[in-house]
């Protein structure tokens, strides 16, 4: 039985399951494995982590994502937000120390991306020292992750609208893995150790 899916974190609803099994296919988002995600997320561009003044000289530009994904290999990983417990503590360090397994397997970038604006996501990748290892990009208004459905509501943390934990390997804008967590708060499937073997 063939089946489009990816790797998520934890158990899905009984509701889900059992669609799951009745079509044998489990959905969680837009995008899949195969997914070109340049199609999937049109008109959609990102906007490369800058101080203000960088800001203002490139006049505001955007990146378009064919740029970011056409005839390369990325690592992309997203989370909730910069600054918050789990993205500053474990999430992005780990991708930053293994920076160098990453290069050894060809990914010309590692990009990790959040609904934020790119100034916060500038001064968070300094502070954590990610900088020169990682791209980050923010994605201020959520039209990524929503074009994706990988949004999750976390109003309850102050945080509203948010992107889901997750990963992807991306080739040539082609999806080949896809891992996203069941919780924002864990990094079960997410982590860089996953994404490294699924290269």
């Amino acid at each position: 039985m063939a089946y489009a899916m990816v790797n998520r974190g934890g158990s899905s609803s009984s509701l889900l399951k059992s669609v799951s099994a009745a079509l044998g296919i489990r959905f969680y988002a837009k995008v899949a494995t195969g997914t070109d995600i340049v199609s999937a997320a049109s008109n959609v561009s990102l906007q490369k982590a800058r101080n203000w003044d960088e800001g203002v000289a490139s006049k505001f530009s955007t990146t378009p994502l064919k740029d970011i994904f056409k005839d390369k290999k990325v690592v992309i990983f997203g989370l909730p937000g910069a600054y918050t417990g789990v993205c500053s503590n474990k999430h992005v360090p780990a991708y930053r120390d293994n920076i160098d397994k990453f290069k050894a397997k060809g990914i010309d970038s590692v990009i990790c991306v959040a609904i934020n604006d790119p100034y916060t996501m500038n001064a968070w990748a300094e502070k954590l020292q990610a900088k020169d290892a990682i791209e980050f990009y923010g994605d201020f208004d959520g039209s990524f992750h929503k074009s994706l459905e990988l949004v999750t509501d976390l109003t309850g943390a102050l945080l509203g609208t948010r992107s889901e934990r997750w990963s992807a390997y991306v080739v040539d804008g082609k999806v080949k893995a896809l891992n996203v967590e069941e919780a924002p708060s864990d990094v079960k499937v997410s982590g860089a150790d996953t994404i490294l073997g699924q290269i």
